[in-house]
């Protein structure tokens, strides 16, 4: 009966919208294909709809569902703290909340469709409803991370013109420290139970609004959400997402748990746009401490069919003793953020009788490469292209290379540019510019694609380390250091060397069993262990051990910064 209603769900999207046509009756397939750029698209057959609103032509359509027949056991979100409290809603209860969100920015801030909000809240049920919301009055949100510095605020502030910013007592007075710089910035709202001078009490004015309010009418291409992204130069570019460009790449499951920050992509990827667009439940944990044995518990305890997590997470769990723990519920286990090491997916197989499945995708793309359900398994490849994109590995030239060859990874944009790809950088029309070679959009990542159209994944294009006319991905030296049971994490960078131009080095995480080794022998154990492994010429020449790596807040490694601590010294 489901799937049924999936399937009216997914028609009632499209057909009274456009003269598209729905070429699969399957509804796993179906949300992914309308986009691809087969051949009936390229000719004209198939075109998307003019307009869509993900609250309106997704979430309230699934809330009238509710209304004719029972869809699951399973509630549309699922909140829990970990010490007891809970918050269940079906979608009619989110639709009700979310509403009376809406008309705290509209009536209350008097923010208009375009203006742009910024959100900086932790994992608590307040985030999810001002996403909806924002949905619904057309209004441009811009997701941060609760670790922002006051540096990173203001020049998000002061960047995106952002009207309104919303967050809790924890960021609040980081922003007061800045608010006397941001001129656009007329109206502070604080997710608090208590009052703070100069701020309007969300809590508050939440109770008072009523649930009633007509979604406004928001074309496919209008923007709706702007990420911050780094990259190796300057300062974090503003991408922007349009309405459409993020909500059709679905994994089905019955409950998704998705352990990404709040101020990431993946946030709405995994615990929002993904997991709703089939019905499903976004389960979120607050996890104001990120732990494994809480981790494992709320797998253990919940029936949390999907879990969606950085490559740290299954690092970390697969350290301990899982023979303690039974996920009675889960199915699918899924990494995205950065590679993971063959050696980590083989113990969590071993030890859970479970695959992780990796994902590649980046803030200006959403997915990219994945493998999927059903998939042949080749460790340390990150799958095939979505079926949205035409992915291929180009040279300096936008020259398609043959399998095996390796290149940039490309995605191709003229003479169609897909639906899923970022609108632009905002205010920044060179870095648009230079984002695009030939027919595609490069992602400044290389890597390799086999005859199978598996791709493979080298590292950034100022990561890869040429040593004597040798390219060196970091992530071959990584992945064979892992295999090393002294190893529990590694980084492999460039490092200068006045006879080959550059060399691997690696910084190294011990495992506490192996602390007290001599570290000049263990070194040459290591580096034997990596030629063995790999090819010779890949070893490190240059190895330190260190008590931790850089991360970002996702958990991915900050090589550049390595890399450029390495040729500072030079």
């Amino acid at each position: 009966m489901k799937t049924l209603l999936k399937l009216q769900i997914l028609k009632s999207l499209w057909i009274s919208k456009s003269s598209c046509r729905l070429f699969h009756k399957q509804p796993r397939l179906l949300a992914p294909e309308l986009f691809s750029h087969d051949e009936s698209i390229k000719q004209g057959e198939q075109q998307v709809p003019e307009y869509f609103n993900f609250a309106s032509d997704v979430l309230d359509k699934w809330s009238q569902m509710e209304k004719v027949k029972s869809l699951s056991s399973n509630p549309a979100f699922w909140w829990v703290n970990g010490r007891g409290n809970e918050v269940r809603w079906s979608f009619e209860e989110l639709g009700f909340h979310s509403r009376k969100v809406a008309n705290v920015l509209s009536d209350i801030c008097g923010l208009q469709k375009g203006d742009r909000v910024m959100l900086i809240l932790p994992r608590i049920p307040e985030w999810w409803l001002v996403n909806v919301a924002c949905m619904r009055t057309g209004i441009v949100l811009i997701v941060g991370t609760s670790q922002l510095t006051a540096k990173d605020i203001l020049y998000r502030l002061q960047a995106s013109k952002a009207t309104c910013i919303i967050t809790n007592d924890m960021v609040a007075s980081t922003v007061d420290a800045v608010a006397s710089d941001c001129q656009f910035l007329k109206t502070k709202l604080i997710v608090s139970e208590g009052r703070r001078d100069g701020w309007l009490n969300f809590n508050e004015l939440y109770k008072a609004q009523p649930a009633d309010h007509i979604c406004v009418k928001t074309k496919i291409q209008d923007p709706m959400i702007i990420y911050f992204t780094s990259g190796t130069t300057g300062s974090p570019k503003m991408a922007e997402h349009s309405q459409g460009s993020l909500g059709f790449r679905p994994h089905e499951s019955d409950m998704m748990w998705c352990l990404s920050d709040t101020g990431w992509i993946i946030a709405s990827l995994g615990s929002v746009l993904d997991p709703w667009v089939f019905g499903s439940c976004v389960f979120v944990h607050s996890l104001p401490h990120v732990e494994s044995t809480t981790l494992l518990n709320t797998l253990s305890r919940f029936p949390i069919t999907t879990i969606f997590g950085a490559p740290t997470l299954f690092r970390m769990l697969v350290q301990h003793d899982l023979t303690s723990y039974k996920f009675m519920s889960l199915q699918h286990c899924v990494s995205g953020g950065e590679q993971l090491n063959p050696e980590v997916i083989e113990q969590w197989k071993r030890k859970t009788g479970l695959t992780i499945y990796e994902i590649y995708g980046q803030t200006e793309t959403g997915l990219v490469c994945s493998v999927f359900k059903g998939m042949k398994i080749k460790p340390g490849s990150m799958g095939k292209a979505v079926p949205l994109y035409d992915v291929q590995i180009i040279d300096e030239n936008a020259n398609v290379l043959p399998p095996g060859q390796e290149g940039e990874i490309a995605i191709r944009i003229k003479p169609k540019r897909p639906l899923g790809l970022f609108s632009k950088y905002i205010d920044n029309p060179e870095k648009t510019a230079s984002s695009e070679r030939g027919n595609f959009f490069v992602t400044g990542d290389r890597g390799t694609m086999d005859e199978d159209g598996y791709f493979w994944f080298l590292g950034r294009s100022d990561d890869v380390i040429n040593s004597s006319g040798y390219r060196i991905g970091p992530f071959e030296v990584e992945n064979a250091l892992i295999e090393h049971p002294a190893v529990v994490e590694s980084a492999a960078v460039s490092s200068p060397d006045p006879l080959r131009g550059e060399v691997v080095k690696a910084f190294v995480v011990l495992s506490p069993a192996f602390s007290s080794c001599d570290l000049e022998k263990l070194t040459l154990e290591l580096q034997e262990h990596v030629k063995k492994v790999t090819a010779p010429y890949k070893y490190p020449r240059k190895m330190e051990f260190v008590q931790q790596l850089p991360k970002t807040i996702t958990g991915k490694i900050k090589r550049n910064e390595l890399r450029n601590k390495e040729w500072g010294q030079m």
